[in-house]
């Protein structure tokens, strides 16, 4: 008998189904294989999840129509990790499933190992685990020992970063929040903690944002670990050639796997570590339901798995933080000393003495102060690096006679310019407003609200005639720069590395992401701050173009993220905001919604926010309880959009626990 996770999304059907397994298939039909089933009359794909001796169902069992591939692509434990997640975001187990296996690539399944593969033995009887053989990856010598000096070396610059090392070759537990010093080559101490890892007789799974910061700790790994003793999983392989290196993964010819947030339900054999870099980054928010964070799946992980996390970057989430509080992590931090020897001189433009020597400080976009330690740089042959907080040209604009924000006529969007001899256009339907009058003073001029990367690179054109002015954005990514008098103009996250850092780091406009309406401001405005600020040379300068009486820039002008991360937290945990209290969001359409309600059984103490306009007329919920009811929350609105699907409701309600925006 198999049991059998049905591909049917429909949450009143999330729970495995029992089907007799034909004598011809008894060899092949595996925990982990794809398998098809008729289900209500229909044939559908599903997964092997288990088999067993009988059947708690009474009726007759009807057995498996096909096992389409011999291929255990489901690995147990992640199957278990699927539960975990489906039932923590309040979603399908289905749903998880066809975020955790790739499409099926018959070609690729049927091709043999190419040569650097090394497999870790031969598959699994039928019901046992799979084990790694001892002259597998895991066995293999480092390149370079990372104990004694080595450790001294590159992660003795920490307090208890040795010791972190350390406990992952002896394979013990070890769980930390790294908070990185200015300069620091992470990719090579991701590298070598996973090689540490390895070492100790488990393997490791590294997760980064994008696919530039995957490049980075691709090289470093193969610099490390050698050629063949990892993959990356990218979608910009291709189809085929992220099938093929899943199923490297898959099949244990690997100990270490890195990748993106796709890559958080990797299969990786005897998991030892979880490394997560820049926690804060909206792009580990999965968007498909049931909408996962890659932070809570490499945590939850951890913790089924008993193995290792390292949670890093060098700006620090108030989930991290919440982490050190309770005490389910340690701090791996610099000494004040090596702190004081690697980050770079930062100043503020707005305190009292920038303004008694300037007093157009309070105003201009580039004060005098930044100009000067711009101008610096280029003389000394060094890079500039520009952090503007919006791609474009001028991408919002306002009435150059009362400033009223200038939007489209028919719907209300945002008029922004392209270019400087462009017309306004809008950037929610496209519509072009070449005669827009200002409704309110009825003046025809506009002049910039917020100014993007491309206008900004205009304006320093003319600030440092005879210097090259590059921009890195969505459009164009540099990657690195060379060590010489060059400015760049980067929205954050797209800065690219000097070769020898820059000379000079300018952040601009930082009112843009101060002001913003949004639960995160402040903590993402520490994010893309610190994230540019390490990039800048130890005898550099960072210029902040803000209050230095600002908490956010007090953080930056001590590099102490920590202190940051603890006064945000706390201010939350005042409030009741995640992480210090769990959410819920629930949207659609109003009757909707308030039958999901009025079925759902809600913990006692729930907070019910709302409603507030939603998009597509839609309404929105915020459903707010305590972490210690976190899961008696999901289990309620699951088991109350299962009444509904089994009722065929006609509208669906989107469900969302912990959004990442609240407002």
């Amino acid at each position: 008998m198999a049991r059998v996770a049905v591909d049917v999304p429909l949450p009143h059907l999330d729970r495995p189904f029992d089907y007799l397994v034909d004598a011809s298939d008894d060899l092949v039909a595996q925990p982990g294989v794809r398998v098809r089933v008729r289900f209500a009359g229909q044939l559908v794909s599903g997964f092997l999840l288990e088999r067993a001796e009988s059947s708690p169902h009474d009726g007759k069992l009807a057995f498996l129509d096909k096992v389409v591939s011999g291929e255990r692509v489901l690995d147990p434990a992640v199957a278990r990790l699927a539960r975990a997640v489906a039932d923590r975001y309040a979603g399908s187990l289905q749903d998880v499933l066809r975020l955790a296996v790739p499409p099926r690539h018959a070609r690729v399944e049927s091709q043999k190992a190419p040569p650097g593969d090394h497999d870790l033995g031969p598959p699994a009887a039928a019901g046992e685990e799979p084990q790694p053989a001892s002259s597998g990856p895991f066995a293999f010598p480092a390149p370079g020992a990372l104990d004694g000096d080595t450790v001294g070396e590159r992660w003795g610059d920490y307090v208890s970063g040795a010791a972190f090392l350390r406990a992952l070759e002896e394979g013990r537990t070890a769980r930390a929040v790294w908070s990185a010093l200015p300069g620091e080559d992470w990719p090579a101490r991701i590298a070598e903690a996973a090689a540490a890892s390895v070492r100790g007789g488990r393997g490791a799974l590294v997760l980064v944002a994008d696919a530039r910061d995957l490049e980075r700790v691709d090289v470093a790994m193969g610099r490390v670990l050698g050629e063949g003793r990892h993959v990356a999983l990218n979608a910009a392989a291709g189809p085929a050639e992220r099938y093929r290196r899943f199923l490297a993964a898959s099949r244990h010819q690997v100990p270490v796997v890195v990748g993106t947030r796709a890559a958080m339900f990797a299969p990786v054999a005897e998991l030892g570590l979880v490394v997560i870099w820049d926690d804060g980054d909206d792009l580990y928010a999965e968007p498909r339901a049931p909408y996962p964070h890659a932070r809570e799946v490499l945590l939850t992980r951890a913790q089924l798995a008993g193995c290792s996390a390292l949670i890093g970057g060098f700006a620090r989430t108030g989930e991290a933080q919440l982490l050190l509080e309770t005490g389910w992590a340690k701090e791996i931090t610099g000494s004040r000393d090596t702190l004081r020897g690697r980050v770079a001189r930062i100043q503020p433009t707005g305190d009292d003495p920038q303004l008694a020597r300037d007093p157009g400080a309070a105003t201009a976009r580039l004060p005098s102060l930044g100009w000067q330690a711009a101008r610096a740089a280029l003389q000394g042959g060094r890079p500039v690096l520009v952090q503007v907080p919006r791609r474009g040209y001028l991408p919002s604009t306002a009435c150059a006679e009362c400033r009223t924000p200038a939007r489209c006529p028919p719907c209300s969007g945002p008029l922004g310019l392209a270019g400087a001899r462009d017309v306004p256009t809008c950037r929610w339907c496209g519509r072009v407003s070449a005669d827009y009058s200002c409704p309110a003073c009825g003046g025809r001029r506009l002049r910039a609200s917020v100014t993007g990367a491309r206008r900004t690179a205009e304006e320093l054109g003319r600030a440092f005639p005879g210097v090259s002015i590059r921009t890195s954005g969505r459009d164009e990514i540099l990657n690195t720069v060379p060590a010489e008098p060059v400015v760049v103009v980067a929205t954050p996250g797209a800065e690219p590395v000097a070769d020898e850092g820059f000379g000079c780091v300018l952040l601009l406009d930082t009112w843009a992401l101060l002001t913003r309406s949004d639960l995160r401001a402040g903590e993402e405005t520490m994010r893309r701050w610190f994230n540019a600020a390490a990039l800048a040379r130890p005898d550099g300068s960072v210029i902040v173009v803000a209050d230095g009486s600002l908490v956010t820039v007090q953080a930056l002008l001590r590099w102490d993220p920590a202190w940051f991360a603890a006064r945000e937290l706390a201010e939350r945990r005042e409030l009741r905001f995640p992480p210090a209290a769990r959410m819920a969001d629930v949207t659609g359409p109003a009757d909707a919604v308030a039958d999901l309600l009025q079925v759902a059984r809600l913990p006692a103490d729930t907070e019910i926010l709302g409603p507030v306009p939603a998009p597509d007329n839609q309404e929105r919920f915020l459903l707010r309880v305590s972490r210690g009811k976190a899961a008696e929350l999901a289990h309620a609105l699951h088991e109350a959009a299962a009444v509904r699907s089994a009722r065929k409701a006609a509208h669906p309600v989107r469900l969302q626990m912990d959004p990442a925006t609240l407002f």
